[in-house]
């Protein structure tokens, strides 16, 4: 799926419009965005809005996150609080209803579940701490993450057993 700049937007907006009153701040964001794209790729076969995402040091980041952010302040769609000092964790106040209309009923249903689990069931330390997982590490910061490689973070960890397994096979049976 290509990139879907408009359909992007719609999504920040749809997703600070729906946390609003939750623990919620740019953290959350960038993992709200990733796991909905990412579980739809894998639930669905495409990804929500084909949005680039990125290896950064607290996890993987849309690519186009601030000029999104930038242009929904300037239609008017959102404000931008002053960040967390601790954490650079920038709150977001929503000025207008978001239009959802381009998003599918499973789309939706994807969204809701990821602002659940991210907003209602983790801090943002910890979510971020989630997102460190295998595909993660195997990138180098500011590499992008490719959709496909959300196949290897749900494979089990390779143990003795799957180890012998494979000797085996090398071995012709």
């Amino acid at each position: 799926m290509d990139f879907d700049r408009e359909k992007f937007k719609k999504l920040v907006h749809y997703i600070c419009e729906q946390a609003s009153g939750l623990d919620f701040g740019s953290t959350k964001l960038n993992k709200c965005l990733w796991f909905s794209d990412t579980i739809a790729y894998l639930k669905l076969g495409r990804s929500i809005t084909g949005e680039r995402y990125v290896k950064r040091q607290f996890g993987p980041v849309a690519f186009d996150i601030l000029p999104a952010q930038r242009e929904l302040v300037d239609e008017g769609k959102i404000a931008v609080g002053a960040p967390d000092a601790e954490y650079d964790n920038w709150d977001f106040m929503v000025q207008k209803k978001a239009d959802a209309s381009d998003f599918t009923q499973d789309e939706i249903g994807i969204i809701q579940q990821v602002i659940h689990f991210v907003c209602c069931e983790h801090t943002a330390r910890s979510i971020s701490t989630l997102t460190h997982d295998r595909v993660w590490k195997l990138a180098e910061v500011g590499e992008d993450i490719p959709y496909e490689a959300m196949f290897i973070a749900r494979l089990g960890e390779i143990d003795e057993h799957d180890v012998s397994w494979a000797k085996r096979e090398l071995a012709g049976g």
